[in-house]
């Protein structure tokens, strides 16, 4: 040994001989400023692209990407969205799967066309449809761009750079080519029909463009007069003055009034009161008594009652009576239908056939003039004709429901009115524009769900088909197969015919003379070949005549002079088309997709739509799998508003917290149901994201002299402190990805953050420092430490990556370097089992059972004997006795023996001894233990602090402990003397 120096060293010398941390990973993460460097090198490198080419010839899995719309930035409901799909996409790519992203837009429709029209005002009157659908393109583009932009910036990954839209030439090809698979197959076909109508948009709806909410609208009793013989319903009216009383919501209707309903199994009933005899349902007498306020004919001045019931009779006897229709000079037949119910209003259902779905049905079968007073903007027009004499009448030119109020008037003039309040009930609206919506019989083109279709040889429909491929798909949550099944088993035929511009026209030639339309497989296989070209303006371009060959002529009437369809598709048939569209056509995808995940409104859309066109052009579903998300609310469950101010907005959260903070909050809460978000919960999510990086940070700061080439060690060779935590990492690593496999990603956080918080923070990295800290750099215990250190550095890095992808990648390039590693981790696979345990850890976990027991008492022992004052502050200072509440003071606990050399480490003590005294006060039982806290024997180490009995055991380092001058040796540090004046601390 080199001879000692005479001085003793500062403590600060001794010091800068521990082994503290060291690490370029920053604590405070910037992540502001720090992401989009990230993002801009990601980009700079083309990650996604490497991440194909890595994964290229490996199983494939497909998440397709349902399409939002082009309008608006992102809201926190998108970020909830792309951030699931990116998890599943990332987790199934570390899995070893080859699993492109495809993102994609739904860039055609009214929202579109509405904003282009506000910017455009009566300059549009002077435009072209082309020019129109050229400011709509450029709109919608300025959006793609916009949210492509802030997708990335919260680190989704995707091919970004060649996106899907609904606006690309190849995609508006696509459409076209399923419609003509529809309407080649007779799916489809073109008739009058009521249909939901936005006034406001001017357009045709579908059932899944129409959401409900609350409406006031006015309620009227009205009295039909009866106008046939009184007798043929029943002798006891003979020679009265005989009326029905209809109850009604929507007076606009009234002018197309034709019929009145009735139940023909109801039972009804003829009241005598003062003013008339009334005919309504029995079971609904006593309501309208009440809210018509009817006088009895009996008793003169009391309500009427059951005493002034004449005549009793089934609905059945009403059918072809016919009545006065209350303000205009028309006959109103009575004609009887089961949807007429005793629920509310009076048994008695007036009926517009231009205004109703069961009304239009009722129309057909009783043949009942079409009578349409209301034009595309919901006005009252031409009311003067069919019964108005030729006059206008009081509410003509007034929207539906502005006419309402001058419509009650006039009953009022004519006597018909009974009584006229409001009522507030669940009304539906147009989903873009909020607005309430009519029911309209206009000409529109439908898909017919009853249409026939053959399976395996046997012949069923085609909505009995959609029901049965229902079945075959996984529903997450389950409910979401109840509720589409039921969604499809009783929707109407798909009205998918839109009287606007900017989308995909409906590209069928109508013959000019009989209307027929012109179906042949040739002429539409051209019409795609132009799409694919020219996009779908081409229908807009060029005459019917310059796209048809010169002698066309109709099946029907052979006549040659065609005209062009010009309304569009839906925009739910465009996006519900996109298995065919982008599936189909792109080559790194296949169809069905593995997952379609969307918000659970889409049970009724997308995912509903897509069902539909597959099932009829390809016979199955174009989904194996389907999972549904909830709503995002605020903490009091309200739906975010402006006019709350509750919202919360992803593009601003990216900028003052980070990308990171938005992905971890989804990570957080089960998106499966409703899940509330709030700057609150955003600053709670950014507080657990500090507990990790700093956790991963202590990870990086003590491996930074470990080169695992060198110097990790097999894990046999590993002590058993770092052999348990990497059993507890192996455990982790498969409870993580059981929960990636079910998409529970918020069960992965919750036990990511329960490992970072219990098994390293308050357990493995509290008692690793001494040996980090004070070890030899060398010493095989230090490497031990680190060899585990290392390998859960490594197992969370990817574990995380999923999830935190911007700190998982940063953390990845600070790890010791490994010959032949991937440069960034979303190239890697997760860890395997193997890489972290070699084989059971049964016996190891058993054993830890045992001593994580002994050290909760310890601790609790310690903490009292703080507070009586019995030991010092410090653990360094305490001594530990174990005793044995056992028979045979002999046979200690065998697995507290087997590990007593770690015992001290294991509860931050300086000593632990093991007395086998026997102890029989309180219930003793085998095995069981006792604990003694007491001062620990010896000196201070001035090194590391701890309280042993060999200070001063090396004469060159008189001033630590063995294991420190050890240590000192280790690193060649100069040998010195304790100077006399100043002994080395003592404790008793």
């Amino acid at each position: 040994m080199p001879e000692a120096t005479p001085t003793k060293p500062e403590l600060k010398a001794l010091k800068s001989t521990l082994n503290l941390p060291e690490t370029t990973f920053p604590m405070k993460a910037n992540l502001p400023q720090n992401e989009p460097a990230r993002l801009q090198t990601w980009q700079q490198q083309d990650l996604y692209a490497q991440i194909r080419t890595a994964r290229a010839g490996q199983p494939k899995y497909i998440l397709h990407d349902g399409p939002p719309y082009a309008n608006g930035a992102i809201h926190l409901g998108h970020a909830l969205n792309k951030c699931i799909k990116d998890f599943v996409v990332k987790t199934k790519t570390m899995a070893g799967f080859d699993a492109p992203y495809v993102p994609g837009w739904d860039c055609h429709g009214l929202p579109i066309e509405i904003k282009v029209d506000e910017q455009l005002g009566r300059k549009k009157l002077e435009m072209d449809p082309i020019a129109v659908r050229r400011a709509c393109r450029e709109y919608a583009q300025k959006y793609v761009d916009l949210q492509r932009s802030q997708f990335e910036r919260i680190g989704v990954f995707g091919r970004w750079s060649d996106p899907y839209l609904t606006m690309s030439f190849g995609y508006e090809a696509s459409i076209v080519e399923t419609f003509y698979d529809f309407f080649e197959e007779n799916f489809v076909y073109k008739g009058l029909k009521p249909v939901y109508w936005c006034i406001h948009d001017r357009t045709a709806l579908a059932e899944a463009e129409v959401e409900y909410d609350q409406h006031t609208s006015p309620s009227v009793y009205v009295r039909y007069a009866l106008t046939s013989d009184p007798a043929t319903i029943h002798p006891a009216l003979a020679d009265k003055s005989v009326n029905t009383i209809i109850w009604t919501t929507t007076p606009w209707t009234l002018p197309a009034s034709q019929a009145v309903a009735f139940n023909p199994q109801l039972e009804y009933v003829a009241l005598h009161c003062a003013d008339a005899t009334y005919i309504v349902a029995e079971a609904l007498l006593s309501s309208v008594i009440v809210n018509c306020n009817l006088m009895s004919g009996k008793n003169n001045g009391e309500p009427a009652s059951q005493a002034d019931i004449v005549a009793l009779f089934p609905g059945s006897k009403l059918e072809r009576s016919t009545f006065q229709h209350p303000f205009l000079n028309r006959s109103i037949l009575g004609v009887t239908a089961d949807y007429v119910t005793a629920e509310q209003g009076t048994g008695a259902v007036h009926t517009s056939p231009a205004h109703g779905v069961d009304d239009f049905y009722t129309g057909k079968r009783y043949d009942l003039p079409e009578i349409q007073y209301v034009d595309n903007a919901g006005r009252q027009r031409n009311t003067g004709a069919a019964g108005g004499g030729g006059v206008p009448q009081p509410y003509e030119d007034l929207t539906v429901f502005k006419s309402n109020a001058p419509i009650i008037e006039l009953l009022k003039e004519k006597g018909a009115l009974l009584s006229a309040t409001s009522f507030e009930h669940s009304y539906p609206h147009c989903w873009r524009c909020h607005n309430p919506v009519i029911v309209r019989a206009t000409e529109q083109w439908f898909i017919g769900m009853e249409t026939p279709m053959t399976t395996d040889g046997t012949v069923t429909t085609f909505r009995q088909r959609a029901l049965d491929e229902i079945k075959q798909v996984v529903w997450d949550p389950a409910w979401g197969e109840e509720r589409i099944s039921n969604m499809i088993a009783t929707r109407p035929d798909w009205c998918i015919s839109r009287q606007r511009i900017w989308g995909v026209p409906i590209a069928v030639f109508l013959c000019d003379k009989c209307g027929e339309p012109l179906n042949d497989k040739a002429i539409n296989k051209s019409i795609v070949d132009l799409f694919k070209k020219e996009g779908a303006d081409a229908w807009y371009k060029y005459e019917a005549s310059t796209l048809l060959p010169s002698e066309t002529a109709c099946r029907g009437c052979h006549h040659k002079e065609f005209r062009k369809e010009m309304d569009i598709l839906d925009v739910w048939f465009e996006s519900g088309a996109s298995w065919h569209a982008v599936l189909d056509l792109e080559p790194e995808l296949h169809s069905p997709a593995d997952l379609y995940t969307e918000g659970g409104d889409q049970h009724r859309g997308w995912f509903h739509s897509s069902l539909l066109t597959s099932v009829a052009v390809r016979n199955h579903a174009p989904y194996k799998m389907v999972a549904t998300s909830g709503w995002t609310l605020d903490e009091q469950g309200r739906a975010f508003s402006k006019s709350l101010g509750n919202g919360v907005d992803p593009v601003d959260i990216a900028k003052r917290l980070g990308g990171e903070i938005i992905r971890l909050w989804v990570a957080s809460v089960d998106f499966r149901e409703d899940v509330a978000a709030s700057e609150n919960l955003m600053q709670r999510v950014s507080d657990n994201y500090r507990k990790l990086r700093n956790t991963l940070r202590f990870l990086l700061g003590n491996i930074h002299d470990f080169d695992p080439t060198k110097d990790a060690l097999p894990f046999a060779a590993l002590q058993p402190l770092d052999q348990y935590i990497l059993a507890r990492t192996a455990e982790l690593d498969a409870k993580i990805r059981a929960a990636y496999d079910d998409f529970e990603f918020h069960r992965a956080y919750h036990a990511l953050n329960e490992f970072v918080n219990t098994d390293l923070s308050a357990l493995y990295l509290d008692v690793l420092k001494d040996r980090l800290y004070t070890f030899a750099p060398n010493h095989p215990g230090r490497r031990s430490a680190q060899t585990a250190l290392w390998r859960i550095a490594e197992t969370l890095t990817r574990l995380i990556a999923p999830i935190l992808s911007f700190t998982a990648d940063e953390v990845w390039a600070l790890l010791p370097k490994v010959e032949n590693r991937e440069h960034s981790v979303h190239l890697a696979l997760f860890p395997s089992t193997a890489e972290i345990v070699p084989g059971s850890t049964r016996q190891l976990d058993e054993d830890w059972d045992q001593l994580l027991t002994l050290r909760d008492e310890v601790l609790k022992v310690l903490e009292e004997a703080r507070t009586a004052k019995t030991i010092s502050n410090k653990p360094s200072e305490t001594q530990i006795v174990l005793g044995w509440l056992n028979t045979i003071a002999e046979q200690p606990n065998p697995v507290f023996e087997q590990y007593k050399s770690i015992l001290p480490e294991l509860f931050g003590v300086a000593q632990v001894e093991i007395s086998n005294a026997i102890v029989t006060e309180g219930e003793v039982s085998k095995g069981a233990f006792y604990v003694q806290a007491k001062p620990a024997a010896g000196s201070k180490c001035e090194r590391c602090w701890r309280f042993t009995t060999d200070v001063g055991g090396e004469a060159n380092y008189p001033t630590v402990c063995l294991r420190c001058a050890d240590a000192l040796e280790a690193i060649h540090f100069p040998p010195y003397d304790a100077p006399p004046s100043t002994p080395t601390e003592q404790q008793a």
